[in-house]
């Protein structure tokens, strides 16, 4: 896909999941001065959840402090998967934005407080039992994803739910949520430890796991780069989202899909919450979106040179430590202007 092409999707993430950064729940993951989340009255100061998630909150107290987890652990993925893109995941306000990502964040945390332990309401996967047709023994804690995937539906989607079936941007948030939860259950792994004499894997015990989120991330992100525009069309009695391009094969159930063009986020708008490019760090030698030329928007760039500190002349020492000396050296860095 064409750097331009790109970058007329990054509307699915920036425009698509808010009507307005300032109302959504994913300012959950800003509230680290509030401490934990265990009485009611918290539910009603957080900023950002309409009534209804409210009402799941105080419901589910145990709960939330896995929500902002995973809110949190999406910022984190979304801000590394477009360290290199113009829009970087953040907006004018500082709060990050990674649409589908954050879904996952949730159930991701969710599934992995269940099988820690950490809430009273769910524990490990006890449906994986037996024997598998490959002959190993289900045993150990299997992840509990669909816990983990029915929270995140309940307390997610209930915003765009909200709206009624009329709502195109309803309809393409919740078709991107489920494509977002499914990008966590086709990664999910087995993970194995063997017993017997000496190492001998007489009897191998396997369970469920969630994959590392690096590894979601980096699957949403090929996803995200491949959306497809689509359009709202009445199919029969409902609507449904369709292509716009008719040439194009329908979007499946894991693909994730847009309704417009992005703006090219190269300037600065106040209205919309794009922060633009200047400013921005760029590779002088990179012809890809990072490259000073395209990240820059054809408007140059500095050059400065910087030093850096770094440690060097690493060795170790019995025992048992490692001793670097500190190092400087000249480098330039080239900016936007």
């Amino acid at each position: 896909m064409s750097p331009r092409s790109c970058l007329r999707s990054l509307r699915l993430l920036v425009f698509a999941v808010f009507s307005a950064a300032a109302s959504n729940w994913l300012y959950l993951a800003k509230l680290s001065s509030v401490g934990s989340i265990s009485e009611e009255e918290t539910c009603e100061k957080l900023k950002g959840l309409i009534q209804r998630q409210v009402q799941m909150c105080k419901r589910n107290l145990e709960v939330m402090d896995s929500v902002r987890r995973g809110a949190q652990l999406a910022i984190e993925e979304c801000q590394y998967q477009f360290r290199n893109r113009r829009w970087n995941c953040s907006t004018l306000d500082s709060l990050p934005v990674f649409g589908k990502v954050v879904t996952q964040g949730v159930a991701f945390a969710v599934t992995r407080a269940c099988s820690s332990g950490e809430l009273e309401k769910c524990g490990c996967d006890r449906t994986v039992h037996g024997v598998s047709p490959q002959g190993f023994q289900w045993s150990g804690c299997s992840d509990n994803i669909a816990y983990g995937v029915a929270f995140s539906q309940s307390f997610v989607d209930v915003r765009e739910r909200s709206k009624g079936a009329s709502s195109s941007r309803a309809l393409m948030n919740l078709h991107n949520n489920e494509a977002g939860r499914k990008a966590i259950l086709t990664h999910m792994r087995v993970e194995c430890k063997c017993h017997g004499v000496s190492g001998s894997c007489e009897v191998k015990t396997c369970w469920r796991a969630v994959p590392p989120f690096r590894q979601v991330g980096h699957a949403l992100k090929e996803k995200f780069d491949g959306a497809t525009e689509v359009e709202p069309r009445r199919v029969g009695s409902s609507r449904a989202l369709v292509p716009r391009n008719a040439q194009f094969k329908p979007h499946t159930d894991e693909d994730l899909v847009y309704l417009e063009p992005s703006p090219d986020f190269c300037e600065q708008d106040m209205r919309s919450g794009v922060l633009g490019t200047r400013g921005r760090t760029c590779n002088k030698t990179s012809k890809a979106i990072d490259g000073c030329e395209l990240l820059c928007c054809g408007r140059g760039f500095h050059t400065a040179l910087v030093e850096l500190a770094e440690r060097c002349s690493c060795k170790f020492h019995w025992c048992c430590f490692v001793k670097c000396r500190q190092c400087h050296r000249l480098v330039e860095l080239h900016t936007c202007r």
